[in-house]
């Protein structure tokens, strides 16, 4: 039951940076929907890292969840929902695999 509450938390890495405005809206609509979602943000701000600017400096806001890219830009809050409710049956059918032993 531990590891299907830690699955729960939905751990969203936002790569950002300061006087960004479509990050700041981004950030607002996350932050708006934490609670709802199971959100935990992980922000990252690129400038303190030469290797993140050059990877993301015209990309941003950018977010990513397991490795996967969830939106660029902007936060569609309808699309999110369905991408984490995908997410959420994908680890289920992990979890309830009638092969595991």
């Amino acid at each position: 039951m531990a590891e299907m509450d830690k699955a729960a938390i939905n751990r969203i890495t936002f790569y950002t940076k300061l006087g960004c405005t479509l990050c700041d809206d981004a950030k607002a609509t996350l932050r708006a929907l934490c609670d709802e979602l199971s959100l935990e943000l992980l922000e990252i701000e690129i400038t303190t890292d030469p290797i993140l600017y050059e990877a993301f400096h015209e990309e941003i806001p950018v977010a990513y969840l397991d490795g996967r890219k969830l939106f660029k830009y902007r936060v569609d809050p309808a699309l999110l929902r369905r991408q984490l409710q995908r997410r959420r049956r994908w680890l289920s059918s992990l979890w309830f695999s009638p092969w595991k032993s």
